[in-house]
């Protein structure tokens, strides 16, 4: 099984290349170690020598947006401590794009549009199976605002979860498990505080353009309209960093050097993808360690 997998983990790849070329994308490589990643709270860094294994390549990516890059991505290593279960690594494969002039919608678009490719591209069609479960990859794939979900899923809006500290709670516990599994499903318009790096939405700011796709029940991507204001880019770093040192976690700093870039940053549109959980979704994979050459425990 082990041989199969990492067959089509390739073909994925590969496929992955094709179509970014073919939508006029440069491939970048940015450095893994890293002087200090971006201060998100509910992410911890692993630290190398002094300095940090990347949580993701956003802190290199805008910059190099912000000097003139249209339309970039990479397919690289991301680190982030303590993360390990079934659908998680510490070690985990990341694709990350950037394109200037677009939007979230753009990326939902994209990523249809990228995920049907390689469904054909992998002999699936517009059809799959993961987990018992037949899934309708014909687009428009449904997207539904995380205020609607709430209601619809958990009875409460975002705003009452926030209040109660209980929003990550309830998106995981009693929103997500309910989503419709025979569709991918585009969760949208976050609330304002769960979109550190995202612009506020442009008809209700109270909302973030930020956008999550679920596809068989996997969290595969998260996307943002990126928010390119240094100084409110700065107050949200303040505001994690202030959130991680009263829970007794690591102060790495500010990444100044990419503060200073985004003042240069086009409006633009950027997008993580999780590719070892793709993988799990095209082979129909109930672990992620079914699709890696070397799950941590097996070093």
């Amino acid at each position: 099984m082990i041989a199969r997998n990492l067959a089509r983990r390739a073909e994925i790849l590969a496929g992955i290349r094709e179509f970014f070329r073919r939508e006029g994308f440069l491939e970048v490589e940015t450095p893994i170690r890293i002087p200090c990643p971006l201060p998100e709270a509910h992410i911890d860094a692993v630290e190398s020598e002094g300095w940090f294994l990347q949580p993701s390549p956003e802190v290199c990516m805008k910059p190099l947006v912000a000097a003139g890059l249209r339309r970039i991505y990479q397919i690289c290593k991301a680190f982030r401590r303590g993360e390990r279960g079934s659908r998680h690594l510490p070690e985990l494969t990341l694709l990350e794009w950037y394109a200037t002039g677009e939007t979230y919608r753009e990326v939902m678009d994209r990523a249809e549009a990228l995920i049907l490719f390689l469904a054909r591209r992998l002999g699936k069609g517009s059809r799959l199976t993961y987990a018992g479960v037949e899934i309708d990859l014909t687009p428009p794939w449904p997207r539904l605002s995380v205020a609607e979900a709430f209601r619809r899923f958990a009875g409460v809006s975002p705003e009452e979860a926030l209040c109660a500290d209980r929003f990550d709670e309830i998106l995981a516990l009693e929103v997500e498990p309910r989503l419709d599994r025979s569709r991918p499903v585009f969760l949208i318009d976050y609330p304002a505080a769960c979109g550190a790096l995202a612009r506020l939405h442009g008809a209700d700011p109270r909302t973030a353009e930020r956008c999550e796709l679920y596809l068989g029940g996997l969290e595969l991507l998260n996307g943002f309209s990126e928010l390119t204001d240094p100084r409110e880019q700065r107050r949200r770093f303040e505001k994690e960093a202030g959130i991680r040192r009263r829970r007794g976690q690591r102060d790495p700093g500010l990444p100044e050097r990419f503060l200073e870039a985004l003042s240069r940053l086009p409006d633009c549109a950027g997008c993580a993808l999780g590719i070892d959980r793709l993988v799990m979704l095209f082979c129909d994979a109930a672990t992620i360690d079914e699709v890696v050459a070397f799950p941590p425990e097996a070093l």
